[in-house]
């Protein structure tokens, strides 16, 4: 790095700032406005895909497409927020995570057109870009060291904690998803008013802030730790985007049983918040490769067997506790990898996870147009497994 060193507040002799919120707080706002960006603005998309596909005739080329956008502009939203918390503050940038998430939100649920939901659902995939880097940077400024690895897990499983939330409000909604997302929209206006309230300013002054690039820009670690993130990317794009439709058309599977299995899916996404405590009992390498094969193998049972509910819904269970402990690895991986700028390590990793979910969406729906979505889900499922033989090296 080439910037000045950067005197944590961690360091003094209290172990937080003095203005700085307890762990507990942090985290729970935390993982609240993750929760909104990523699992209502984000990934509640592909719930509501089949209503979606009926009254907006998308296909499954459509489909991939639209969710791919989705992540394109969560790439652009990242760079952009990794670039400006250090200077602006983690809280000036949290808070335009929240406002972002509102708006993309409110225009779904109001799109009178597929361009307008197009339009919505971009806006709303950018949030997820805009609410990481801060929330890395606040905790890695104002949280003990001691607790800062779990703080961080915490906060990245709120992603499951918004699509434990998303589940059962399309359950009372039913075909309704315009209500749906204005709930959203409502829940990501009060996230952020919180956010404003709680998360902490962790501004770098002017001699500690760090150049527009991390130099070097790709330190000798990071190379499987974006390896990895690619991976985990590419095999996770087809049930995020393709999931509940897959279990609606090709398992026949009724749609209020499929909400279910997602519902399920954000609830053990929750227990992805031990993925810090997991690396520290297996090793950083184990850990992976368990929640990698778990993961892959989360995804060939529900292509394999899309109708058959008792198989299903432990599988979406599996899916998403291994998919939120693996991105809470590459999270902690990313704060290691670049000790000096977190919120840099955390935007770099999750740029390139939502790049590898960007082509996957994109090329699992041009797949699945051609050959069948089951099939273009266990290519999905192949590619997770790949992943399974590079664990990243973060220690």
């Amino acid at each position: 790095m080439v910037h000045r060193s950067v005197r944590s507040p961690t360091d003094d002799a209290h172990g937080t700032a003095p203005d700085a919120p307890s762990a507990i707080r942090l985290a729970a706002v935390g993982m609240c406005l993750v929760g909104v960006c990523y699992g209502l603005a984000r990934f509640a998309y592909g719930l509501f895909v089949p209503a979606f596909r009926e009254d907006f005739d998308l296909g499954p080329t459509a489909t991939g497409a639209v969710a791919s956008g989705s992540y394109v502009a969560y790439c652009l939203a990242v760079v952009a927020a990794t670039v400006l918390t250090p200077r602006l503050g983690a809280r000036r940038v949290a808070v335009a995570a929240g406002t972002v998430a509102t708006a993309g939100t409110a225009l779904v649920a109001l799109a009178p057109t597929s361009a307008v939901l197009g339009a919505g659902v971009l806006l709303a995939g950018a949030s997820t870009g805009v609410a990481s880097p801060p929330l890395a940077h606040a905790v890695a400024r104002t949280v003990r060291a001691a607790r800062r690895d779990r703080t961080q897990a915490v906060v990245n499983a709120g992603t499951g904690l918004g699509v434990a939330v998303a589940g059962p409000v399309a359950l009372v909604v039913q075909d309704s998803w315009r209500a749906a997302w204005a709930v959203f929209a409502l829940l990501a206006a009060a996230t952020t008013f919180w956010a404003a309230r709680v998360v902490p300013p962790a501004r770098d002054d002017g001699a500690s802030v760090p150049s527009l690039l991390p130099r070097p820009l790709l330190p000798v670690r990071a190379g499987r730790l974006l390896l990895g993130a690619a991976v985990v990317g590419l095999a996770s794009a087809a049930v995020w985007t393709f999931g509940l439709d897959l279990l609606v058309t090709e398992g026949g599977t009724g749609p209020t049983t499929a909400r279910l299995a997602w519902v399920l899916l954000g609830v053990l996404g929750v227990l992805g918040a031990a993925a810090g405590d997991l690396e520290a009992r297996l090793g950083p390498a184990r850990t992976w490769t368990t929640t990698t094969v778990a993961l892959a193998g989360a995804t060939a049972v529900l292509a394999l067997a899309p109708g058959t509910p008792a198989l299903t819904h432990p599988a979406a269970a599996v899916f998403g506790g291994s998919y939120i402990a693996m991105s809470g690895l590459l999270l902690l991986g990313g704060t290691r990898v670049y000790p000096d700028e977190p919120s840099a390590g955390v935007g770099i990793a999750f740029l390139v996870l939502a790049l590898g979910q960007a082509a996957g969406s994109l090329a699992l729906g041009a797949l699945a147009s051609g050959t069948g979505l089951r099939t273009a889900v266990l290519v999905a499922a192949g590619v997770g497994l790949l992943g399974a033989l590079a664990p990243p090296r973060t220690s």
